[in-house]
């Protein structure tokens, strides 16, 4: 591996020529997520590991932790020098320590927020991760300030009202960063502009790539029965401040997104001094001191380090079982253990269920149990999708109050354990029978190990 990064490393396509570079890079952007330094390391979002991962100087990972609260982190931002604020693709900001544990959570101001920070300066946007259609008063901030807990506070420009107000949130959804000054840049999504605004709201300056027309005027179009949809055109993924005090949007130059480019802002003046045109495997981006950047395959650095560190299940939980049982986590010891929670209500949860029941056939009872938590309210909703399904494995009552006690994003949530009872990994959503055809294979491995 360390050969292979470093073939990627003396590949890489450099901006500007100069006899020596200092050594070491800080990392912008992996993936279409920015990036943020803290500590000497860059701390990035693995969504699909729903991990953060920090990064050393030769973009080696070094760390990384996970948490149910990250289901599908987006972007991170370094915030009063200690803390990382993540932002989750629904629009929580979920603050972070470098050890992974939560310092704090909130909603956000937009129906899917982003957020940038420096120093104790927070801001944020509609995220150009998770559009919604949504109209818009027109007094709205484009971008909201918010103290360290999340509460907006003020707000800076307005938003473009649309000739179709169902659009008001994709026409001003965007990227956002601001700078130790206090001054904010702002990138729309679907629109050939990069913005920079004083810490007061004062428009400093408006930069273009000199985009073709492509980038027309979002469309409201129709969907399937009598839903509606949009077409649009990608133009501004991610804003980062690198190095120096450089800004650095990563875009695209096609209407899909598919093919992502990197363009160097002078923050003075908006100027854009250099522009990078990303192959397909070209997905991280980091620059050296000087502002020299480096273009990588982010695979590549991601696998670097194969997992976290295994931490303990906690709290362990007693559950009573419908009949009145009680069962207990150390009920579970010796036996690698899927936790799974769930609730009548939730139609994927559904379509898991037998999914789940074929794979305990697949094991012994001695290697392998599964756990399934019910979060209803209701008793009788509970009782009666138990009744439909008649699951093998037990069902414990979490009588509604599961989601507070382990802070998971939706149902279903699944954790599974090995036979000490720490985490191997965390399962968002459900994938289908590719994901349970994958943690089949994980199991396996698990019962297999001495």
């Amino acid at each position: 591996m360390r050969r292979a990064l470093g073939a990627a490393l003396t590949g890489a396509a450099l901006f500007a020529c100069r006899p020596t570079a200092p050594s070491g890079l800080t990392l912008l952007f992996l993936g279409r997520a920015p990036a943020a330094p803290l500590d000497g390391l860059s701390w990035a979002p693995d969504p699909d590991a729903s991990s953060i991962a920090a990064f050393d100087r030769d973009l080696r990972v070094v760390k990384r932790f996970t948490s149910p609260r990250l289901a599908t982190p987006l972007a991170v931002a370094t915030l009063d020098g200690r803390y990382l604020l993540v932002t989750e693709r629904t629009g929580e900001g979920v603050v972070f320590d470098t050890a992974g544990r939560p310092v704090r959570e909130w909603q956000g101001p937009a129906m899917a927020s982003v957020y940038a920070a420096a120093g104790r300066q927070v801001v944020a946007a509609r995220s150009p991760y998770f559009v919604q259609l949504g109209a818009e008063p027109d007094t709205a901030p484009l971008v909201w300030g918010l103290d360290t807990l999340g509460r907006p506070v003020g707000g800076i420009a307005t938003v473009r009202t649309p000739r179709i107000p169902l659009l008001g949130q994709l026409v001003n959804a965007g990227a956002v960063a601001v700078d130790p000054a206090g001054d904010v840049y702002f990138a729309p999504l679907a629109g050939d502009e990069i913005r920079k605004y004083g810490r007061g709201g004062q428009l400093r300056w408006t930069a273009r790539r000199g985009l073709p027309a492509r980038d027309a005027e979002p469309e409201l179009v129709p969907g399937k029965g009598r839903s509606f949809g949009a077409r649009y055109a990608i133009v501004n993924v991610a804003l980062a401040l690198g190095p120096g005090g450089r800004l650095y949007a990563l875009g695209s130059d096609d209407s899909a997104g598919t093919k992502l480019r990197v363009d160097v802002v002078d923050t003075a003046s908006g100027a854009i001094v250099a522009t990078r045109h990303l192959r397909p495997r070209e997905s991280a981006v980091a620059a050296d001191p000087t502002g020299r950047l480096a273009v990588l395959d982010a695979d590549t650095l991601l696998a670097g380090r194969a997992a976290p560190q295994r931490e303990p299940f906690a709290p362990p939980f007693t559950l009573p079982t419908p009949r009145g049982d009680t069962v207990t986590l150390a009920d579970y010891a010796g036996k690698v253990t899927l936790v799974n929670f769930w609730a009548s209500w939730c139609d994927p949860c559904r379509e898991e269920f037998p999914h789940m029941a074929e794979l305990l056939r697949g094991f012994e009872r001695k290697d392998f149990a599964i756990a399934a938590i019910s979060d209803d309210v209701d008793r009788g909703k509970m009782l009666q999708f138990v009744r439909q399904f008649r699951p093998p494995f037990p069902i414990l009552v979490g009588g509604g109050k599961m989601k507070a006690t382990y802070h998971y994003r939706g149902l279903p949530y699944s954790v599974l354990l090995d036979r000490r009872g720490r985490i191997i990994e965390r399962i968002f959503g459900f994938g289908g029978a590719a994901e349970f055809r994958q943690l089949r294979e994980t199991i396996a491995k698990e019962v297999r190990a001495p």
